[in-house]
């Protein structure tokens, strides 16, 4: 893997990546801008990207059998670049995601939709994998990046359990125990999601009629 890292094919495709990742970021930088602006409410709470490492490339690379190249990278990984997004509500997510995939330069390869069908384990996001066009030196270049649209209360389970998934030395009685406990926990935050959502929803529509004239004929004075 050393040898691959130093070589100018990897460095130019992690630039690519690189690329791709600062691409989509601005996209949805500029959708954040115009929500704000136009709205007065706006469904992007916070936006985080991500490179994977090398090291991690190579980890899924050798666990998947695939040779360990930059070839290989290219065409059997889509998440070596990503973009997470969070929203306040769940239906949020689903606005912005199709905000999003509405842009004429954006192509959609896959979706993963996690909260109508969520993993076994609990786990609950949209995933989104889309090819953008960055203009390289040799022209232009399709790269792929993922993103992954959630709630906060998606986010903070999933940090939850991301670190339960690494910590080795759990002893596995305990392990298994805490597994039980996060798939409970993950029912709790889709029906937490749910209920603050019909709550938002109710508010809004409030705020909608408030905003509606009360009456439509002139006051008679006495």
């Amino acid at each position: 893997m050393e040898r691959l890292i130093e070589s100018e094919e990897f460095k130019h495709l992690m630039s690519l990546y690189q690329c791709a990742i600062m691409e989509v970021e601005t996209k949805f930088n500029v959708l954040n801008t115009q929500f704000t602006v136009n709205s007065s409410y706006n469904p992007i709470d916070s936006i985080k990207r991500r490179l994977k490492s090398p090291e991690s490339i190579q980890e899924k690379l050798v666990r998947r059998g695939l040779p360990v190249s930059a070839a290989s990278i290219r065409d059997n990984l889509s998440d070596v670049a990503g973009i997470r997004i969070l929203c306040p509500f769940e239906e949020d997510i689903y606005a912005v995601a199709d905000t999003f995939l509405s842009q004429d330069d954006i192509t959609l390869v896959e979706k993963k939709d996690y909260i109508k069908r969520p993993k076994s384990n609990g786990y609950r996001s949209l995933h989104l994998i889309v090819e953008v066009p960055i203009f390289a030196p040799e022209g232009k270049v399709l790269v792929r990046v993922e993103i992954q649209l959630r709630t906060i209360a998606m986010e903070l389970w999933a940090e939850l359990e991301h670190r339960l998934r690494y910590k080795q030395d759990l002893d596995p009685a305990l392990a298994e125990s805490l597994s039980e406990e996060l798939r409970a926990c993950a029912d709790s935050c889709a029906e937490l999601d749910l209920r603050m959502g019909n709550a938002h929803r109710k508010i809004d529509a409030c705020r909608t009629f408030a905003a509606t004239p009360t009456c439509m004929f002139p006051r008679i004075r006495s």
